[in-house]
C-alpha cells in the first residue's frame, strides 16, 4: 500500500508482491485438512483453489487462468528463446505463488478469501487461523485495499521500490506524532536523557480501544489463561487524596505465571464512551500483580467490615489495599490463590491446619514462599537486605553516571549560567534601540549584557553590518578609534593585493611559456624529451628570477626584506598556481542562485579570497573557505571589512581543515553527548553500522551548518554561535548538531536508520530545518548538561 501511495501504480515484478502472495499462502495453509490438501499433493494452495473452484465460479474461473498460464510457460520452455515475439517467461517465485497473484492481479482475491472464512469448517481444523471468529475475517478484510490496487506489466525507469524522501518522512511523523499526546518538549525530558519512549507496561493515551477490549476479555476465562478466582465490588483506594472505588478482582493462571488483577467498574461496565475509554484515567487506577514478585501478605478479617489484604513486593512497595464485602470472600480469596501456588509453592503458615480447620486469618502475615519452606523472619530479612542493597547500588550508580558526566561534559560547558531573564528579558535579541542607545552612551551597556541579547534573541537585521565587526573581534566593545583600525586594514588589504596579484602574473606568464613549449615540440610530431623538459626549466629560471625582482621590488618598497629568496623555489610558485586553481573553480559556482553574488561580487570574493590564502600559504585553500566568507560578504558588503572579518572567523574555523585537529573533538564529543543524554539513539546508531563516529556530522562542522540553512537562518545560527563562548559554551556548534539529531531522533528511530540513510536523509532536510526551534533547543540542552555538572 505505501508503494502505491508513492508510485501511480504497482509493478507486477515487485518484491513486495512476492512478500504479500507468501504469507497470504501461510495463512491459508495452516491446519489444512487432509482430505483439503490430500494426501499427495505437495502444493496445498493449488489442491485449496482447485477443491473450492468447484462450487465458486469466481474460483474456478482462477484455476482456468492458472492453467493456462502454466501451458503456456511450459510450452515457452520448449520452444526456448527461437520463438518470435514470444511473451516473456514467468520468473520462478512468480510460478511458485501463481494461485494467489493471478487471484490478486484480477482483483478477486479478498473475494475467494471471504469464502473461504465463511465455510471454514468445511476445510480446516477448529484451531486454525483461517476458523478463528476474529483472525479470519480480518485477513479476508485487509485484502480488500491489495485488490483495488493497479498493477502493470510496464517497466520504467522507477518501477523499482526506492525509499520515501526525507520530506515524506516527516510528514508521516507529523501524521502519526500528533497522535502520541505529548509535543518534543525538553523541558520535560527526564534528568539523564534528552527524551525517553513510553513505558511498553503504562496504559498510554495513545493505545487503541481495541486493546482496551482486549485487557477487559482478558478478566474472563479463554483458551490461554485459566481464571481461578473473580469477585465484583472490591474496594479499593488508590491515592490517599481520592475516594474508594469498586472494581473487579480476579485470579489468573497460565503454564507459568499466576497473576493477580483489580479493573475500576467504570472500565467494564460500558458506561464510558468508546473514546472516552482509552483516555480514561481509571486505567491509571488498574491493577496487574505476578505473584511472583510478591513475597508477603498482610490479612486483616474483621466480621463486621469484612477483610483487608495488603500485599507487599519483593522491593518493600506496598499495593493499595484490597477491601473485601462481608462474608468469606477473603478466606474463598487465600484458598484459591494457594491452590494457584501448588505445586511449585504455597503461604506459609498454610492456610489449612492438619486437622482441618482453617488457620486464624485475623492479623496474621502471610508469604509466598518457595516448597522448601523459608521461615518468615528470614525471608522478612531478604527482603530488607534486598531494598538496601538495591537503594546503595542506585545510587552508586547514579554517581558513577553523574562522574562520567562532569569527566567528559564539564569542558563543554561554563559554568557560570547566565539566564534569559535578568536583568531583563533577552528573547526580544539585540534591537536597533538598544543598539543606538550603547553607541550613544557605552557605559550604559556592559559588553556580556549586549552579547547576552544578542545569545537568547539574536541581532535586528538592520544593525548585522554595524554589529557583527564586533563579534568576530574586528572591533572591541567600548572602543573609540574606529576609523584607525579601518585605515590599518585597507592599507594591509591593498598590500596583500598587490603582492599576490603581482605573483599572479609570474604564475601565469609561467604557465602561458610550459604550454608554448609543449604544443611547439607536439606540433612538429615529436615527443617531449630531455630537450624540452630542460627548456621549460630555462623558462621557469628565468620566469623565477623575473618573480624575484618584482617581488624584491615590492618588499623593498613595504619595507620588508625577509622574504628575498621565496620565489626562487619553483614549489612555491607551483603551491601558489594549484591554491588559485582551486580558488577560482569554487568561486564561480558559490551561491550562483543568490541574488548578491554577481560578477562583480564573485570579483571581490575571489580578491578576498586570494589574499587569505596568501597570508596564510601553510593551510592554503581547502574546499569550503568561500561558502564560509559568502555571507560576510552578504552582510558587510565591504571588501576591506570583510577580508578583516574573515581573518578573525577563521582563527577558529581553521582548526576543522584537514591541517587543524578540531574534527576529531567535536566527533569524541558528540559521542560522550549521545551516549550520556540519549542512550536509546546511541544505541541504534551502534547497533546498524557503528555510525557513533558521528562521520555524517562533519559538513555540520566544517561550515557552521552554511549548507544546511538558508541565509536568514545562518546569519541567525553563526551569531549566537560568535557569542556562546562568553555566555554558555565554547563547543555551543555541539548542542546545535545534537538538537539538529533530537529534533529527527523519532523518525530515525522508528525507520532504523543507518549511517546511508541518516546521511541521505539529512541532505534532504538541507534549507528545511526550523532553526528558531533548533536554537532553542541547543540552548536548553547547555543549560541541562550545565544543570548536571552542578548537580542542583
Amino acid at each position: 500500500m505505501e508503494e502505491a501511495v508513492t508510485k501511480k501504480f504497482v509493478h507486477e515484478d515487485s518484491s513486495h508482491i512476492i512478500a504479500l502472495c507468501s504469507s497470504i499462502e501461510v495463512c491459508l495453509s495452516h491446519l489444512l485438512k487432509r482430505r483439503t490438501a490430500g494426501f499427495l499433493r505437495s502444493d496445498k494452495i493449488a489442491a485449496l483453489f482447485t477443491k473450492i473452484g468447484k462450487v465458486n465460479t469466481t474460483a474456478s474461473e482462477i484455476c482456468r487462468k492458472v492453467q493456462e498460464q502454466l501451458q503456456q510457460q511450459e510450452s515457452l520452455q520448449r520452444q526456448g528463446s527461437s520463438a518470435a515475439r514470444a511473451p516473456q517467461p514467468l520468473s520462478v517465485q512468480a510460478i511458485k505463488h501463481i494461485w494467489v497473484r493471478t487471484a490478486l492481479f484480477d482483483k478477486v482475491l479478498d473475494k475467494i478469501v471471504q469464502y473461504i472464512v465463511d465455510n471454514a469448517s468445511k476445510y480446516y481444523e477448529k484451531e486454525a487461523l483461517m476458523h478463528d471468529a476474529v483472525f479470519g475475517p480480518i485477513l479476508a478484510a485487509l485484502l480488500v485495499g491489495p485488490c483495488a490496487l493497479e498493477y502493470t506489466k510496464l517497466k520504467t525507469l522507477d518501477h523499482f521500490w526506492t525509499d520515501p524522501s526525507a520530506n515524506e518522512l516527516v510528514q508521516r511523523h507529523r501524521i502519526h506524532g500528533a497522535h502520541r499526546g505529548q509535543e518534543v518538549s525538553p523541558g520535560r525530558r527526564p534528568a539523564l536523557g534528552i527524551r525517553k519512549r513510553q513505558s511498553s507496561g503504562s496504559m498510554s493515551e495513545d493505545k487503541c480501544a481495541a486493546s482496551a477490549r482486549e485487557y477487559v476479555e482478558s478478566l474472563h476465562q479463554n483458551s490461554r489463561v485459566h481464571l481461578l478466582y473473580g469477585k465484583n465490588n472490591v474496594l479499593v483506594q488508590p491515592k490517599k487524596d481520592m475516594e474508594v472505588l469498586r472494581g473487579y478482582l480476579s485470579l489468573h493462571q497460565t503454564a507459568e505465571t499466576l497473576t493477580l488483577k483489580w479493573t475500576p467498574n467504570q472500565l467494564i461496565n460500558g458506561t464510558l464512551g468508546e473514546c472516552d475509554l482509552e483516555k480514561s484515567i481509571y486505567w491509571d487506577y488498574a491493577l496487574t500483580v505476578p505473584l511472583r514478585q510478591i513475597v508477603c501478605i498482610h490479612c486483616h478479617q474483621r466480621l463486621d467490615c469484612g477483610g483487608t489484604l495488603v500485599l507487599v513486593s519483593q522491593d518493600g512497595i506496598q499495593r493499595p489495599p484490597l477491601h473485601f464485602p462481608p462474608g468469606g470472600h477473603l478466606l474463598a480469596f487465600l484458598s484459591c490463590l494457594e491452590t494457584g501456588l501448588m505445586p511449585r509453592g504455597q503461604l506459609e503458615p498454610p492456610l489449612w491446619s492438619q486437622k482441618g480447620k482453617v488457620s486464624a486469618i485475623q492479623d496474621v502475615e502471610y508469604g509466598s514462599s518457595a516448597v522448601n519452606g523459608i521461615p518468615l523472619k528470614m525471608l522478612c530479612q531478604n527482603m530488607k537486605r534486598q531494598i538496601v542493597s538495591r537503594a546503595f547500588y542506585g545510587w552508586l550508580a547514579y554517581c558513577r553516571h553523574l562522574s562520567t558526566v562532569r569527566t567528559h561534559l564539564s569542558a563543554l560547558v561554563n559554568h557560570n549560567t547566565i539566564p534569559p531573564d535578568k536583568p531583563c528579558e533577552a528573547s526580544g535579541g539585540l534591537s536597533k534601540d538598544v543598539w543606538s542607545k550603547y553607541q550613544k552612551d557605552c557605559k550604559n551597556y556592559k559588553e556580556l549584557e549586549l552579547l547576552r541579547l544578542v545569545y537568547y534573541g539574536g541581532v535586528e537585521h538592520e544593525i548585522r553590518k554595524e554589529v557583527w565587526p564586533f563579534l568576530l573581534g574586528h572591533y572591541k566593545f567600548g572602543m573609540d578609534k574606529k576609523d584607525m583600525i579601518d585605515e590599518k586594514i585597507t592599507a594591509r588589504y591593498q598590500q596583500v593585493m598587490r603582492e599576490w596579484k603581482a605573483c599572479e602574473v609570474i604564475v601565469k606568464q609561467r604557465e602561458k611559456e610550459m604550454q608554448s613549449a609543449i604544443f611547439a615540440k607536439l606540433s612538429s610530431g615529436s615527443s617531449i624529451d630531455s630537450h624540452v623538459l630542460r627548456l621549460i626549466h630555462r623558462d621557469s629560471t628565468i620566469s623565477n628570477e623575473v618573480s624575484r625582482k618584482l617581488c624584491l621590488s615590492i618588499f623593498h618598497k613595504s619595507g620588508q626584506l625577509f622574504y628575498q629568496c621565496a620565489f626562487e623555489q619553483i614549489e612555491l610558485l607551483d603551491t601558489v598556481a594549484l591554491n588559485l586553481h582551486r580558488i577560482d573553480k569554487d568561486v564561480q559556482r558559490c551561491d550562483r542562485n543568490y541574488y548578491f553574488f554577481t560578477t562583480s561580487n564573485l570579483e571581490k570574493l575571489r580578491n578576498i579570497m586570494c589574499s587569505y590564502v596568501w597570508e596564510h600559504l601553510e593551510i592554503g585553500y581547502v574546499q569550503g573557505m568561500c561558502d564560509l566568507l559568502a555571507p560576510l560578504m552578504v552582510i558587510l558588503d565591504d571588501e576591506c571589512l570583510a577580508y578583516s572579518c574573515f581573518t578573525q572567523l577563521m582563527k577558529r574555523m581553521s582548526q576543522n581543515f584537514p591541517t587543524g585537529g578540531a574534527m576529531d573533538t567535536h566527533f569524541a564529543n558528540m559521542r560522550s553527548l549521545i551516549q550520556i543524554l540519549d542512550s536509546e539513539l546511541f544505541e541504534l546508531m551502534h547497533q546498524n553500522g557503528d555510525y557513533t563516529h558521528f562521520y555524517f556530522c562533519y559538513r555540520w562542522f566544517l561550515l557552521d551548518f552554511k549548507r544546511e540553512l538558508l541565509y536568514e537562518d545562518v546569519f541567525a545560527v553563526w551569531e549566537v554561535i560568535w557569542v556562546a563562548p562568553r555566555i554558555s559554551s565554547k563547543h555551543f556548534v555541539l548542542f546545535i548538531a545534537l538538537a539538529l539529531v533530537e529534533v529527527y531522533r523519532d523518525i530515525i528511530l522508528d525507520n532504523n536508520m543507518d549511517f546511508t540513510d541518516i546521511i541521505k536523509f539529512f541532505n534532504e532536510m538541507a534549507e528545511r530545518h526550523d532553526m528558531q526551534h533548533i536554537l532553542q533547543i541547543a540552548r536548553e540542552l547547555v543549560h541541562k548538561v550545565q544543570t548536571l555538572i552542578e548537580n542542583k
